[in-house]
Order: structure tokens, then sequence, then C-alpha cells
């Protein structure tokens, strides 16, 4: 938690201050700060702010997006921040409408997302004391904010919502919460602007160089290293490393693996990349990080997903850890070099270091360890399964990737979302999941966001029968909006991870993970809601309704049937090693 450092009120003398409500002073700083989306659900508390956003929208300043649920709003400013790299942005009112907001401020705060969410709340003379919809927000989000406030007064809005900003951007971004009572809303005041860079916080001074004798540290160990392999996370895709991570492994021959977070960070094209690794990474990927002997892991956390049986993760090799965040440096893992620092900077003072020291630059791909990886990759390759009586999901996933190769991509959680990360080859920012938390409802509203962030660029999602269903209501916002946003539901009738794992793990004991009674005809939902609605049954439709999908001018839902009991393969059992992987195909 970040100590709050909002001056005492005092009018400066360069600047005539404004008399006017907290509502203005909020819509004035939002605009002051770039914002240009909102998305949210007004209600009682935070009537007053929709009033004044009201005047905002009409003269063309901010643009707000009715969502149906405020766990959509949540999830589209977390689209929308990952799409653009700026601060996400929602509404919601007070009780209710805040507590709705909880799980996508929780999914952003484990993936690392800078968000600024605005709460309504009760009056500050009712807080306390159980009025109508009075929750504690404030309480209640503590332990998934990187920083939260509660404005007691209207002349205090500038200065919050810039050091909101400020924190939300800053160091490891993170969602900071701003509740703001009703009466502060309406509150008359002296307002004096802040502006984007006014903002200094005593005590709040993240590190972004790396120690010089850590970066030559780590230069020494790349230099000897015979099998090295790059970790790249999602702190690589935040600090927009992706031209170092590129040089950094051309320079040293560094084979690249991906966590979940970190897809489109280094193009998987590339023959050094060897894809994601963890539970259902690329065979190749955890038998290199099995063996590898120097783990270079740059803005990622060693997350139970990936490392598996945590004291086999890479047990051979020295570490060197790169992560912006101090507390992430050998909370897992402990690091022979640890550097504390931006990702982007750090990797950038390591190739400077290598440039003085005159390093050779390697130009072959022929030695040992690439070589073994390269027979990795030709004996236990990804398989696209291509079943007689019906689709695979992983053919599916295949085809869209190859109609849409430049596309931002959400997905849901699931089967369908390993599926995904496995075969779309995606570039940075492009790639919107829920990795931390996994939340279930996440990809419809983060594609609508992100589309509303890039709207001349492909958005399309990539959901699970079962996720869908959990925040479909924002067909809804799709139609209301236009948001030319396209969704594909691989659709196999279950919980198809939760049923894989029964099947794996509680000897096929399906116990409420069979979604079919009770499943809506998707495409029908969609037309209900004004949205193009398509279905796919057979192999021989898929690749013409990909193609009408993607040149209809407006948001479509497309509905494939897949087969209902595909597994997705490769996958490290709880409890054991990266080496150890079920379902990996017959050695050729």
């Amino acid at each position: 938690m970040v100590a709050s450092n909002i001056p005492s009120f005092k009018l400066s003398t360069d600047v005539i201050p404004l008399r006017c409500s907290g509502a203005y002073a909020l819509m004035d700083s939002l605009c002051r700060h770039g914002v240009k989306h909102i998305f949210g659900y007004p209600g009682g508390a935070i009537l007053p702010i929709y009033d004044e956003l009201y005047r905002f929208e009409a003269k063309g300043e901010l643009h707000h997006i009715l969502v149906r649920h405020e766990q959509g709003a949540a999830h589209a400013a977390d689209g929308y921040a990952r799409a653009t790299g700026k601060v996400g942005v929602c509404f919601g009112t007070s009780g209710p409408g805040a507590t709705n907001l909880v799980t996508g401020i929780a999914t952003a705060h484990m993936d690392s997302i800078p968000m600024v969410i605005i709460t309504g709340q009760v009056p500050r003379d009712a807080i306390g004391s159980d009025a109508f919809q009075e929750t504690d927000i404030y309480g209640i989000t503590l332990p998934i904010v990187k920083h939260s406030y509660v404005a007691r007064h209207a002349r205090d809005i500038a200065w919050i919502i810039a050091e909101a900003f400020y924190i939300a951007s800053t160091g490891r971004p993170g969602p900071v919460l701003v509740d703001i009572p009703k009466d502060v809303g309406l509150e008359e005041c002296e307002y004096v602007p802040v502006n984007p860079g006014e903002v200094k916080l005593s005590g709040y001074r993240p590190t972004v160089k790396g120690n010089p004798r850590q970066i030559n540290a780590a230069v020494e160990l790349i230099a000897c290293a015979k099998k090295p392999l790059l970790y790249v996370g999602g702190g690589a895709i935040l600090s927009n490393a992706h031209a170092q991570i590129k040089e950094l492994a051309e320079r040293f021959q560094l084979p690249v693996t991906t966590t979940l977070m970190g897809l489109g960070a280094f193009d998987e094209h590339n023959p050094l990349s060897v894809g994601m690794l963890g539970m259902h990474g690329t065979a190749y990927a955890n038998f290199a990080v099995s063996e590898c002997d120097l783990l270079i892991a740059v803005g990622a956390r060693f997350d139970d997903r990936v490392t598996g049986k945590l004291d086999e993760f890479a047990s051979g090799a020295k570490v060197i850890h790169v992560d912006i965040d101090p507390a992430e440096v050998g909370k897992n893992r402990r690091p022979d070099v640890p550097i504390v620092g931006d990702v982007r900077q750090v990797l950038e003072q390591i190739l400077q270091r290598a440039r003085e020291l005159d390093l050779p630059v390697k130009d072959t791909l022929t030695d040992d360890w690439l070589a073994k990886i390269d027979t990795w990759k030709q004996n236990y390759p990804l398989e696209i399964p291509h079943p007689e009586d019906s689709l695979s999901p992983q053919e599916v996933i295949v085809e869209v990737g190859r109609q849409a190769p430049n596309a931002y991509y959400t997905t849901d959680v699931g089967q369908h979302q390993m599926w995904a990360a496995q075969f779309l080859k995606t570039g940075p920012n492009r790639w919107i999941s829920s990795a931390g938390l996994g939340t279930m409802g996440f990809g419809l509203p983060a594609a609508m966001g992100a589309k509303v962030a890039v709207p001349d660029e492909e958005v399309i999602c990539i959901s699970g029968d079962a996720s869908f269903q959990m925040n479909l209501q924002e067909l809804a916002t799709l139609a209301q909006y236009n948001i030319k946003a396209k969704i594909v539901i691989i659709n196999n009738r279950w919980q198809g991870m939760v049923r894989q794992w029964q099947e794996t793990f509680y000897g096929e004991r399906y116990s409420s993970s069979n979604m079919e009674i009770g499943m809506p005809d998707f495409a029908l939902l969609a037309k209900a809601f004004g949205v193009k609605g398509m279905d796919v049954t057979q192999r021989s439709e898929l690749s013409g309704a990909i193609t009408e999908m993607l040149a209809h001018d407006g948001p479509v839902l497309l509905n494939v049937q897949v087969k209902r009991d595909q597994n997705c393969y490769p996958m490290v059992a709880p409890g054991k090693s990266n080496a150890e992987m079920l379902g990996l195909p017959s050695q050729k």
C-alpha cells in the first residue's frame, strides 16, 4: 500500500480557482489524464457524477459505455488497458454496484493491469449506519488493489485522481479504487486542476534501473551458459520490452519460452521460440526448462501453473530474475542474480554491457542445445486432431488464427483458453486473457473494451459455452454501441477443463460439469440481442463461416459445435515436474 499524499488545499497564485462541484472536478480531472472512454452502470449514490458526465458527453469530451453488469464494466476497462497500455476506467454505484466490480478488480490485480475504479458511496454522514446500499468497498477491496481512497472533500478530488493515475500506471501497474460519497459529488469547492506529471509521492519511487553489479553478473552468466533459456512473463508486455527481448535472444541465441501473460512478447515464428511453458505448455518448452543450466526470468513470477513441482523446476539451473516488484524477486525461487527494475530498461542495460565488453554475437542455430530443442520440437509437436465425426477445438482455433493473424484476441478461461494459447501466434498487447485469477466471463467484456480502444483493428473473443454464459448480457452492449467485436464459442456442452480433470483425476465422476441441458441456442440468443448469430456443425462449413464472420460490419457470434470429449494436452498433473507430462504424442 502506498501512503496517501493529498496536500491540504492551497490556492495557487498562478491559477484562478473555479467554483464547481466535486463531480465536475472528477470529470475534468479524468479528461486531463487522457481518459476518453468510461465503462459503467449508474445508481443512486453515483448519480451526481453521472449528471456531470451527461454534460461532458454532450460536449464530446468523454464517451460512456453502458454495460449490463458492473463486472462487465471492470473487465471492459481491463481489456481496454491491456490493448493500449493506458489506464482503464470504470464506474459503479454503491453497495451491489461496487461489489459487482470486485471480481474484475481482482482479475486486474492478479495480472498487474492499470485501472482506476470510481465507486459511488452513501453520503458521508450515513457511512457506518448500514444505510441503503452501503458497503465498505474500501475495506472489501484492500487485498486486491494497489491503492485506494475515500474522497472526504470535493477539494481533494483533483489530487486523488492525479495520484490514482500515477500509482496505477507506474512501477508494477495495478488497479486503484476511488470511493466518492454522494454528497462529495454534490459539494462545491474551489477547484484547482492537477495535471499529469505534477504528482510526487514521498516514499513511492519504483526502481526502474538495475544495479550495475547485478547487470555485470547477469552478463557473465549469459555469456558462459551452455544451455540457457529466456523465460518471459507479463512484465515484458507491460514494459513494452519485445524489441529488447528479440535483440537479447538473437545476440546470444537464447531459446525463448513465455508464460500465459507473456504471450506476444516474442515472435513465435522465430526459430528461437519454444512457445508457452507450464501446465499446458509445449512439451519442448517444459523439457527445455527442466534441462537448462541458466534460466533468465524477465517479468515473470514463478507461478504454480508454470513451475509444476517447484523444487524440480529448472533444478539444475542458475537463475537470473528481473522484475520491477522487489516482492516478487525470490518469493517462490531464490535467484542467483536478482535484479529489481523495469524489464525494458534492465535488458537495455544488459545489452549495453555486452556491447561494452565486445562479447561476440552468436549467429548459429547448430549448437548442441538448440539442436536438442529442435529434436524435441520434431518429436513432440502440438497436435491438431481431425476426428472423422466432428470438428476438433484445435482446428477451429487454427483456422481463426489463419484468417485473422493480426487480430487482438481475448479469451475466457478453460480448455479453449489453453488451445488458443498453444495455437494462436499474437503480437505484443494482442493477447488478452485472465491468467492469474482465471476468470470465466472475462472474454466478451474484455473484447468489448479492446474494440473500443482499437476500433480499426480486428478483435476476436475465443470463448467456451460455459464461460460465455457468465456474462452473455454484454451482447446488449455490443448491439447498443455497434461494437464490432467477434465472438467464437468453442461449444463442447461441458465445463471442459472441469470435465477433463474429473476424467483424469476423479474416476470419471462428472459432477455438475455437463452444460447440455438448459444450454441456449447461442445464435438465436445473439439475434435476440440484435447481434448477428451463426452456427457451424461440420468441417465443410468452418472456413466459409469464419470468412463471413470477419467480413460482417458489426458484432458477430459464431457458435461452433466441436468434439465433446477432446482433452487439452500436454498436461502437467498437479504435484508433478514439468518433464512429467500427460498426453504426449508418440515419438516419431
